[in-house]
C-alpha cells in the first residue's frame, strides 16, 4: 500500500503541474519523460516500471563514472576509465576482505588468559632459544676481584692494640642478619677496632633462637678475614658483667643515622669505644652508606659476602642434595628454575596493597593491617586510592597467577620444572592453583627431600631459609617476584659468580599495565614481555645505583677480565 501510494502521489504530480501553467505544455516538464505513459490507461505498468527507472537513472549518474564497465556502451566507448574503475573494484574489495578477517581475528583473539574456574589457560608460546641462558653474557666480560689476596702481610695489630671493642645485634631475617655482619666488619676496619662475633637476634616474626654458629662456618669467617679485622669469637674476659652490655646505656652507641658515612664512625662513634673499651651499637640495620665510604671498605663487605660466609657442610650438602634432585626428577638431566614467591601473609599486609579476593577475606586483612601498622593504617579511607596508586608504580607483589602468566609469556612450557622458595602463601592452594595448574611440575623443599631429611633443619628456622638460598643460588634461572633482601643478595651472588646464569626481575609496572588494558591482546602481551626482558637478566650494569651493592656488586668488587 506504501508503494502504491507514493507512485500514484508522484504520477500525480506529473501530470497534474502542467495544467497549472499556461505558458508550458506537459512534454517540456523536467519531470516528464519524453515517452511517459498514460498513467489511467496502464496504471499496472507504469507502478511496476517507475522504480526501476529511478534506480537506474540514479546509477547511471553516480556509479557510472566510476564503474563503467557496468555500462556496455560506456566501457568500449572509454576503455582507460574502465581499467580504472576495475582497479578500484579489486581494491575496494581487497581492502574489505582484510577489514573483515582482521575483525574476526580480534574477536576471537583471547584477552590475554582465559580462567576456567582457578585454571588459567594462555595461548602457547614459541620457545625461544635463551630460555635457559643469558643472552647477553658473551657481551660483557667481568670476573670477581674481591677475594682475599694471598701471600700479603697482615697489617692487623694484636688484639689488644687495637682501637676497643665492637658488639652488635644482627636482626631481621636470615639475609637482614647477613648484611648486618657485613656491615660489623665494615665499621671495625673503619674504626681499627676488634669485632666480638655478632649474635643473631631473636626476630619477632620469625621467633628463632639461632646462634652465628648453628649457621655459619664462623672458623672459616674468622680465617677468611684474618688479614682485614680482627675478630674473637666472645666478650673478653676481662669484662665481667657482660649483661651490661645487652642492656647499659652507657655501653650503648644509638642514634646512628642509617647509611652513615665512614666519616661518622671515625668522628662520633670511635671516640666513645677508646674510651668505653667495649661498646654495643644498635640499632643496626642499614647503618652504613656505600657512595660514602672508601672503595676498599665496599670491596671488604663483597669479601664477607661472597667468600668469608659460607653455610655450614651440612647445609650446603642438603642443599646440592635437592639441586641435583630438581635436576633428575625427568630420569634425565633437565634445567629448573628456582622462584622465589614472595606472597606471604606478612609481605601482603605491609604492601598495603589491594588483591582480588571475597569480602571477608579483605575484611580480615584490614582487621591483620589494623593490629599490626596502626599508625600506617589509621581509619584505612586512605588506602583504596594508595592500593590503585602503588599497583600502577609496579610497587605490589605478583601474585601466583600473574608470575604464571609472565613466564608463558616468556615462553616457559608447561614441563618446567620450578623450585618454589617461599614461606605459607597467603591463600593458601586457591591462591597457588593458577600457577600450579599452568606449571604442575612445581615443588618446594618439602615435597623434595624426607621428613627425617629436614626434621634437623626445623629447629632453626634460618638453616630452612639457607636451604632455600643455596637452591636458588645454584639454579639455572632464578625468578623474583619482589624486591627484599633475599632477592637482591641472590641476584648479587650470581652476577659475581660470572652472571652466566640467568635472572630474572620482572618489571611490575609493565604487568599491571597490561594486565590492566582491556584492549591488550595475547601476542601484543608477549611482545611487550619479551622486549622489556631483554635487558633484565642478571648482566652487571655500570650504572646502576651505588646503594644496591648487594644486588649489583660491580662497581666496587669486580673487575675486568
Amino acid at each position: 500500500m506504501a508503494e502504491l501510494r507514493h507512485s500514484s502521489s508522484i504520477g500525480n504530480r506529473v501530470t497534474a503541474s502542467p495544467r497549472k501553467r499556461d505558458d508550458v505544455t506537459a512534454s517540456s516538464s523536467p519531470l516528464v519523460p519524453d515517452s511517459a505513459p498514460n498513467v489511467d490507461d496502464d496504471d499496472d505498468d507504469y507502478r511496476g516500471r517507475y522504480p526501476r527507472d529511478r534506480f537506474r537513472s540514479f546509477f547511471s549518474s553516480h556509479l557510472q563514472p566510476l564503474f563503467p564497465f557496468f555500462f556496455p556502451d560506456e566501457s568500449r566507448s572509454h576503455p582507460h576509465k574502465f581499467k580504472i574503475s576495475l582497479f578500484l573494484l579489486v581494491v575496494l574489495i581487497l581492502s574489505l576482505v582484510v577489514l573483515i578477517s582482521s575483525v574476526v581475528h580480534r574477536l576471537n583473539t583471547p584477552y590475554l588468559c582465559k580462567k576456567d574456574g582457578i585454571t588459567l589457560q594462555c595461548p602457547p608460546v614459541k620457545e625461544p632459544s635463551s630460555l635457559w641462558e643469558n643472552p647477553y653474557s658473551s657481551t660483557t666480560s667481568w670476573k670477581p676481584c674481591a677475594e682475599r689476596r694471598e701471600g700479603l702481610k697482615s697489617d692487623i695489630p694484636p688484639e689488644n692494640a687495637t682501637n676497643g671493642y665492637i658488639f652488635i645485634h644482627a636482626e631481621g631475617g636470615l639475609n637482614q642478619q647477613r648484611i648486618a655482619i657485613c656491615n660489623a666488619v665494615a665499621v671495625a676496619k673503619i674504626m681499627n677496632a676488634t669485632l666480638i662475633l655478632p649474635v643473631l637476634k631473636q626476630d619477632q616474626i620469625w621467633k628463632d633462637q639461632t646462634k652465628l654458629e648453628d649457621i655459619f662456618d664462623v672458623d672459616h669467617f674468622i680465617n677468611y678475614l684474618k688479614d682485614d679485622v680482627r675478630i674473637v669469637r666472645d666478650i673478653p674476659e676481662w669484662f665481667t658483667d657482660k649483661a651490661e652490655l645487652f642492656s647499659s646505656i652507657r655501653r650503648t652507641v644509638k642514634n646512628i643515622p642509617k647509611y652513615a658515612s665512614a666519616e661518622f664512625y671515625i668522628d662520633n662513634v670511635l671516640p666513645r669505644v677508646k674510651e668505653k673499651k667495649i661498646m654495643s651499637l644498635k640499632p643496626f640495620v642499614d647503618r652504613l652508606g656505600y657512595d660514602n665510604v672508601p672503595p676498599e671498605i665496599n670491596k671488604l663487605r663483597c669479601r664477607v659476602n661472597y667468600h668469608a660466609l659460607k653455610f655450614l657442610p651440612e647445609i650446603e650438602q642438603m642443599a646440592d642434595q635437592l639441586v641435583s634432585r630438581m635436576r633428575n626428577r625427568t630420569g634425565s638431566s633437565n634445567p629448573f628454575m628456582a622462584l622465589h614467591l614472595r606472597f606471604e601473609k606478612g609481605m601482603v599486609g605491609l604492601s598495603f596493597c589491594d588483591f582480588v579476593g571475597s569480602r571477608s577475606e579483605k575484611d580480615l586483612m584490614a582487621a591483620y593491617r589494623k593490629k599490626e601498622w596502626p599508625r600506617r593504617f589509621k581509619d584505612g579511607s586512605h588506602l583504596w586510592a594508595l592500593a590503585l596508586q602503588k599497583r600502577k608504580e609496579g610497587r605490589c607483589p605478583l601474585e601466583p597467577g600473574e608470575v604464571a602468566v609472565l613466564l608463558r609469556a616468556m615462553g616457559y612450557p608447561k614441563e618446567t620444572q620450578i623450585y618454589v622458595a617461599s614461606g605459607q602463601v597467603y591463600g593458601g592452594q586457591n591462591r597457588m592453583a593458577p600457577l600450579r595448574n599452568m606449571f604442575p611440575n612445581l615443588v618446594t623443599k618439602e615435597e623434595l627431600a624426607t621428613k627425617p631429611e629436614l626434621d634437623g633443619f626445623r629447629k632453626h628456622v634460618t638453616s630452612l631459609a639457607a636451604l632455600d638460598f643455596l637452591v636458588c643460588l645454584k639454579s639455572d634461572v632464578f625468578v623474583m617476584t619482589h624486591g627484599g633482601n633475599f632477592a637482591k643478595l641472590i641476584i648479587g651472588h650470581r652476577r659475581y659468580m660470572g652472571h652466566r646464569l640467568k635472572s630474572i626481575k620482572p618489571d611490575k609496572g609493565l604487568m599491571s599495565k597490561s594486565l590492566g588494558d582491556p584492549y591488550m591482546g595475547w601476542a601484543s602481551f608477549v611482545e611487550d614481555v619479551v622486549i622489556t626482558h631483554q635487558t633484565r637478566t642478571g648482566l652487571p650494569e655500570e650504572t646502576f645505583p651505588n646503594n644496591d651493592l648487594w644486588e649489583n656488586p660491580l662497581t666496587n668488587c669486580m673487575c675486568k677480565a
